[in-house]
Formats: C-alpha cells, structure tokens, sequence
C-alpha cells in the first residue's frame, strides 16, 4: 500500500494559506526550509516588484512600446521558480510572468533586452515587450494569443511521458484564459494522456476588464479540475510559502506518473491589465487599496521578522543590491544596440533560401542610402 503524503487536500472552499496577516506561521507541519532559502524568498520577491516598476517606466519614458504590470503576483510566481527543477522540468509561462523568469535564473540582461528589442535579446528582438523565454532554462515563449500555450505545453507534457525524461512541464495563465477553448482542450487532452503537467491559474479576478462572475458559473477555477479527472488546488497565490508548498506537491504528483494537477492562485494586479488600459474605468480605488494591504512582499516580510531572519539594515542592503544589479543588466541591454532590420532573415530557415537572399539585399541597399 502506497503511503498518502499530501500535506494538501484538494478542492477545499477556502484558498490554502500558510502565513497569517500578521506574519505568524499557520502550517500544521514543519517549515524544512533552512535560513538561506527564506531569505531568497525575500529577495526574489523584491527583485521581481523593483522589475516590474523598471519595465513599467521603460515605457513611459517612450523606450519600449509595452509594459504589463504584475504587481501582486510575485508570491505564486517566486514559488513556481523555487518548486521546479531549474534548467530540468519546461516552463510556459504567460505575459505576466517577468518576476518568474528572472528568479528562475534567466540573467536580468536577457529580460530587459526582450524588452528594448536590443542585441542582447537571444530572441534577436522577434517578440512584444514582456514575453520572455529562454533556451538554457526551458522556458517557453510567451505567446500573445491568450490560452494559445497551453496546448503546445501538453503537448511538451505528453512528449516527456513517452520519452520517459521525466520531466515535468509547468504551465501558467490567467483566469481570462479558462474562457477559451485552447485552454480546455489542452486540459483535457492531458488528462486522457496522464500528462505530466501543472496548469496554473494566476487568478487576479479581472481579465482586463470583464470579472471572474462574468468569466465563469462555477464556484472558483480549481473545481473546474474534476470534470477532467485531476486534482484542483485553490491557494492564496499572495502567500509565497503557501504556494510554494502546494506546487511542490502537484510538481511531485505529475513526476510520479499521476497525471496532471490544476492549481488556482488567488492573485491581484495593483496595476492596469497594461500600458493601454485604464483600470480606474471598471473597478473601484477602494477596491485596490484593499489589497494592497495583503501585499505579498510586506506578509513575508513580517513573518521573516516573526523567524527572526530581519531587520530594516538588512532590507536596505538587499533592496540597493538588487537595484545595482537591475541598473546595471539595463545599461548593459542598452549598450548592446538595437537589432539591425536584417536580422529577420536569419533563422527562418536552416539555410537561407534566394528569395529572402534577395530580399535582404534589397533592405541593405535601401538602409545605406
């Protein structure tokens, strides 16, 4: 007989939260986790909101055309960064996930580069702002098309099964995403598959301006789970520790060979869903205000100091630290200079073909004039 070591009961009413309002530790096991981890936690938190805050003014001083906010978010997706195997298990992760990518490891230059379209993106200046990916850390990239990655993340799911690599793909969107019919068809195809993949709705209750009543007549995302025939979670994806528990658990449930998990993260954007949006016109300030007292950062903040593992001096150092190293990945995707037009004949095929020869040609005559 198999021992049962869940920590989590799936399906509960109330999303699983680890870390109370006031810091204070709510797990009925153990923390395991060793001094150096907690306090990376904190770190990638605030890493993730002073990127955030980068981008967002990258666009408003006319740099780059495009900025998604993801304030609020950083707590699930610092979590999903620590669960998996880094450089191992396959991320697809969707336009808000900035602050995943760069705790994941991908280097702070790569992000901002993507961004300004510079030579130092390895995508060559191919995508919109804020969709990341990378090769070295098997992250997918960000599709703009909503719901679109998650049939190609099955897919990469049911090719690690049959391969046996054991690998487990990770795949997050928002709840927008569970409207559309890739979303279901991706779940579904994995569950009949016994996919090895964690779905991952970063619930923040709003896609752009239509809210989660009008998105959905179930009680919440996570029940959505049964119909398919896989565990649902419903977590406080605003409890970085909570969340990060729960993904530990459905990543090891889909590596065992159980098949795939949906988790929910209860999130909240503090910002507009983008650059283009004016969120003042659908919800209330109040509203947002509200939140912003459940702030993520500034709960585990406050349990850092209830372990003993904080104080205001430290907190200096490690935000001047980090704002050093984001000040200089910039300068350094800036000086590498912009993609040369060009460059968007290479790679379309493995040897250029005479058409595009020609029309590169035809380009480079024109841009030396």
């Amino acid at each position: 007989m198999i021992k049962d070591t869940r920590r989590f009961e799936p399906f509960t009413t109330s999303p699983i939260s680890l870390i109370g309002e006031k810091g204070e530790w709510k797990g009925s096991f153990e923390l395991e986790l060793g001094e150096e981890e907690l306090r990376r936690f904190h770190r990638d938190l605030i890493a993730a909101r002073l990127l955030d805050e980068r981008l967002i003014l990258l666009q408003r001083s006319g740099k780059t055309s495009f900025a998604m906010q993801a304030a609020g978010h950083e707590g699930i997706q610092v979590a999903i960064a620590h669960a998996v195997k880094r450089r191992f298990d396959w991320l697809f992760p969707y336009y808000r996930d900035h602050g995943m990518v760069l705790a994941l490891g991908v280097p702070a230059v790569e992000i901002f580069a993507e961004n300004l379209a510079t030579k130092a993106d390895p995508a060559k200046g191919r995508q919109m702002p804020n969709h990341p990916g990378s090769k070295e850390f098997n992250v997918f990239t960000v599709a703009s098309p909503i719901a679109s990655h998650i049939p190609p993340a099955t897919g990469a799911a049911i090719s690690a099964k049959i391969r046996g690599t054991g690998q487990v793909v990770v795949t997050s969107f928002g709840d927008g995403a569970t409207s559309e019919g890739d979303w279901h068809a991706g779940v579904n195809f994995a569950a009949a598959q016994g996919a090895p993949i964690v779905f991952v709705a970063e619930n923040n209750r709003y896609a752009i301006s239509v809210d989660l009543p009008k998105q959905t007549g179930s009680e919440n995302i996570a029940i959505k789970a049964k119909a398919y025939g896989m565990p649902g979670y419903h977590v406080d994806g605003m409890d970085v520790l909570a969340s990060y528990y729960v993904m530990k658990e459905a990543i090891e449930h889909a590596r065992s060979g159980a098949g795939p998990v949906l988790v929910e993260a209860l999130v909240y954007r503090y910002g507009p869903h983008s650059s283009a949006d004016d969120d003042r016109l659908y919800r209330p300030r109040e509203e947002v205000e509200h939140w912003k007292q459940r702030d993520p950062i500034e709960r585990y903040r406050r349990f850092l100091e209830k372990q003993g593992l904080w104080d205001q001096e430290w907190e200096e150092s490690l935000r001047a630290e980090v704002e050093k190293e984001l000040a200089e990945a910039l300068a350094a995707a800036e000086a590498a200079g912009p993609v040369p037009e060009v460059w968007m004949f290479e790679d379309v095929y493995a040897e250029m073909l005479w058409p595009q020869r020609e029309q590169r040609e035809l380009l480079e005559q024109e841009l030396s004039q």
